[in-house]
């Protein structure tokens, strides 16, 4: 802007104190004439000055003819345009506006009930183009400076708080005096602040749109009675998914008996509230609703208040290809990561409900209004009064805390209090109604009715969601959110989940179509059935593989061993074969149960995760996830420790072992221990990812590096399956070394094994690639950080 506008210098401050007392002196006119008074009346002589006045004051008369009451003012106080003003005042050229006061009339038009297009604003003043795009886009924390030097800024501090405060003076200077709560106006300006549309309302503050002056930017203010200790709660926490609070200031009274007034301003976030989504919700049918329809509130909100909808975002379009279930797990996962954050600062919300979650503009949510406090002993309202509607988003805990009956205090809640809030919120969300009917509280406000509303309101929750509520959810709501949902809304906080990590990282996992598959399949299906067949399983699984081994590895020895010794050294070496597999098989099954006895002590699998200690889940987790590799261990241990036995104990008794049959078993090792081993563990750890692993998932307590355990199983599952395509070749590999006199007494042995074997590599491959997918979903919910490719079904 040019310098004819107090842009700069000495001149730019001197302004500063002429544009302070003519306005001032005009908000007072407007206050006390019939008739709007004239802008000229109140103009500096000073040319250097003018410009400067002229364009607060024609701030103020904007504001007072468009906005007092929100309705058309009378025929003496018409509403007047910009260019108007423009033709009145010489001084005054379009292209030299300012551009902050082009988007100020945009703002209060619109706030004034007039459909106002954006693009109609910047054809009309293009000389401000560039400046009012970004100023309609309310990207303005980092743009503007400030009209006011630091020194004048600063000399409202209270030297005894460090807090901002007005004095009686000062604020009468700028066109106001605070008072009672009830007294604030839309149109008015507080402190730094003119007030240009109310976005909320409770029993204890009222929260507004405004322009902060000094910054030039759009803030939400909140003015309460200056109590509590919100304004420090919020200031410690800095979070993608909370709401960001600048500063706060203290705003004296005119009248010294009266209250003083906490004016709190933070993060203006244009695209309203999760109240007015769900207002969106109830008014669509459920077979119509999805990710498009929270953009919609969203849109909606943002052109109440004249904003413009954001292009080419890669969230909303994220957004836009969601289900309705999933596009509340997409909400519920940030706003529990919300209340992760702030418990990890020690801070718990204690009023998480729909009209305190607001959008930006890409809808993504933020908390606000931390930290509700109540004691029941206070002389003032009761809770019905102090909460309202609050008390249906309340967990049984903390209804006791404001139920005179019971024994327990604000003090006792901690952050699984909020899940259970969240858990009702997203719930309400999916469904459009609440999961407990409190429609119908008590029909008097005294004491006594109160007490029976709480206890009416506890008795619904500890009852549990019924029959009614569940039957209220959409039919595409994923069994894995179903449960999620459940767990939140449990009425003995033990069996919630306990943080809101955890919480998060459940919702994840009903946004990967793959992994709630996995984690919650359909009743009745194969995996579900399977489950209850841990024992059986295993045991077929690590023991059929070695029997078949066992089987072509006698026969190959009886063909190429055997015929070759004498009638007391065979007689010897099928005692040896006898007796070590007698031995080896019991000793390797007994020594694989006790590895892995946590894990099969689960016969019917784990009911809940109250039946078991988190000690004991994780070894069971540690179990499922390293049994396969236990079962190559000790299965190849015992085929490495019987290749030696064999011939050790051949050559003691018979002295007949020569350097042909050592080489014997050590090819035998080669060829039917990797059948021994790589089967097994393709086959195990492909039961036990697909069946047995994932309802561990969905009992929560999963740790970040059990992510590892998943990708070295795919690792290790990739070498198994190489021993097993090398089974034929080795078969094939071996005959060719073999004595001609030998080949036709193994030709039918080596061809059976050798088609069987590419049959079951086959069968293998399929398996293990069938695995891989499960393994990369399920290291997408124990690890969000890692890459979150392929979120549709694989």
């Amino acid at each position: 802007m040019t310098d004819a506008f107090g842009s700069n210098g000495d001149r730019g401050r001197a302004a500063t104190g002429a544009e302070s007392g003519a306005a001032a002196a005009f908000a007072a006119a407007w206050n006390s004439r019939s008739q709007p008074p004239d802008i000229a009346e109140f103009l500096p002589d000073a040319e250097t000055l003018r410009c400067d006045v002229l364009v607060e004051l024609i701030r103020i008369d904007l504001r007072r003819r468009w906005l007092t009451g929100l309705s058309r003012p009378p025929a003496a106080a018409p509403r007047k345009r910009l260019l108007d003003y423009c033709a009145e005042f010489p001084e005054l050229r379009p292209e030299a506006l300012p551009a902050d006061l082009v988007y100020d009339e945009f703002v209060i038009r619109r706030h004034s009930g007039e459909r106002v297009d954006p693009a109609e604003c910047l054809r009309e003043f293009p000389s401000q183009a560039s400046e009012l795009q970004q100023l309609l886009t309310v990207d303005d924390e980092d743009r503007s400076t400030r009209r006011a030097t630091a020194d004048e800024l600063s000399s409202g501090l209270d030297t005894e708080t460090g807090e901002r405060t007005r004095t009686t003076a000062d604020l009468t200077a700028v066109g106001t005096t605070p008072g009672d709560l009830d007294q604030l106006e839309v149109g008015r300006c507080i402190d730094d602040f003119d007030l240009l549309t109310q976005l909320g309302a409770g029993a204890f503050a009222r929260v507004f749109l405004a322009r902060q002056r000094t910054m030039q930017r759009l803030v939400a203010v909140k003015i309460s009675a200056d109590r509590g200790t919100e304004p420090q709660t919020l200031a410690q926490l800095d979070h993608d998914y909370i709401v960001r609070v600048f500063d706060q200031r203290l705003l004296l009274p005119a009248a010294p008996t009266a209250a003083r007034l906490r004016l709190l301003y933070m993060q203006f976030l244009p695209g309203g509230t999760l109240l007015g989504v769900l207002r969106k919700v109830r008014a669509t049918p459920p077979a119509r609703r999805s990710g498009q329809l929270l953009l919609d509130a969203v849109d909606a909100a943002m052109e109440e208040k004249g904003e413009i909808r954001p292009t080419d975002s890669s969230v909303r379009a994220e957004i836009a290809a969601c289900s309705w279930p999933e596009t509340v797990a997409w909400l519920g996962r940030r706003l529990a990561e919300a209340l992760a954050y702030a418990d990890s600062q020690g801070v718990l919300h204690r009023d998480v409900k729909p009209a305190n979650v607001l959008l930006t503009a890409e809808a993504v949510p933020k908390l606000a209004d931390f930290n509700i406090s109540y004691s029941r002993d206070r002389d003032t309202a009761g809770p019905l009064a102090y909460f309202g509607g609050s008390l249906s988003y309340m967990s049984p805990e903390q209804l006791e805390a404001c139920h005179p009956g019971y024994d327990r205090a604000a003090a006792d809640l901690d952050t699984r209090s909020d899940i259970y809030a969240l858990g009702v919120v997203l719930w309400e969300l999916l469904t459009g109604e609440k999961p407990f009917d409190d429609s119908k509280p008590a029909a008097d406000a005294t004491t006594g009715g109160e007490v029976e509303t709480l206890s009416a309101m506890l008795r619904r929750r500890r009852a549990g969601v019924g029959a009614a509520a569940l039957a209220a959810l959409p039919a595409d709501t994923p069994a894995a959110l179903r449960r999620v949902l459940l767990t939140c809304l449990e009425p003995d906080r033990s069996q919630r989940w306990p943080g809101g990590a955890e919480l998060a990282r459940q919702l994840d996992l009903c946004l990967d179509e793959r992994a709630r598959d996995l984690v919650d399949p359909p009743l009745g299906s194969w995996r579900m059935r399977l489950r209850r067949w841990l024992v059986p399983i295993v045991v077929g699984a690590a023991t059929v593989p070695n029997l078949v081994a066992s089987m072509f590895n006698v026969q190959s020895n009886r063909a190429l061993v055997m015929a070759h010794l004498s009638a007391s050294a065979q007689h010897d070496f099928l005692l040896v074969t006898f007796a070590v597999n007698v031995v080896f098989f019991p000793l390797g099954m007994i020594t694989l149960i006790y590895m892995n006895r946590t894990l099969l002590s689960m016969t019917a699998g784990p009911r809940s995760d109250r039946d078991y200690d988190p000690r004991t889940l994780a070894r069971a987790r540690t179990d499922a996830l390293h049994f396969g590799d236990r079962v190559v261990v000790v299965v190849f241990a015992l085929w490495a420790t019987s290749a030696i036995i064999f011939p050790t104990v051949l050559a003691i008794a018979t002295g007949e072992v020569g350097l042909r049959v050592v080489v014997h078993f050590l090819v035998s090792l080669l060829i039917y221990g990797a059948m021994a081993v790589a089967y097994p563990f393709i086959l195990l750890s492909f039961y036990l990812i697909r069946c047995i692993y994932p309802m561990f998932v969905g009992l929560g307590g999963i740790e970040p590096a059990e992510a590892d355990s998943l990708r070295r199983l795919a690792r290790h599952g990739a070498a198994m399956l190489g021993a097993a395509a090398s089974v034929p070749l080795l078969a094939v590999a071996a005959v060719t070394l073999l004595p001609l006199q030998d080949i036709p007494t193994v030709i039918v042995s080596v061809r059976v094994l050798s088609v069987g074997a590419v049959i079951a590599f086959v069968v293998a491959y399929v398996l293990f690639r069938m695995m891989e997918v499960d393994l990369r979903a399920l290291e997408r919910v124990v690890d969000p950080a890692a890459p979150r490719r392929n979120r549709g079904a694989e």
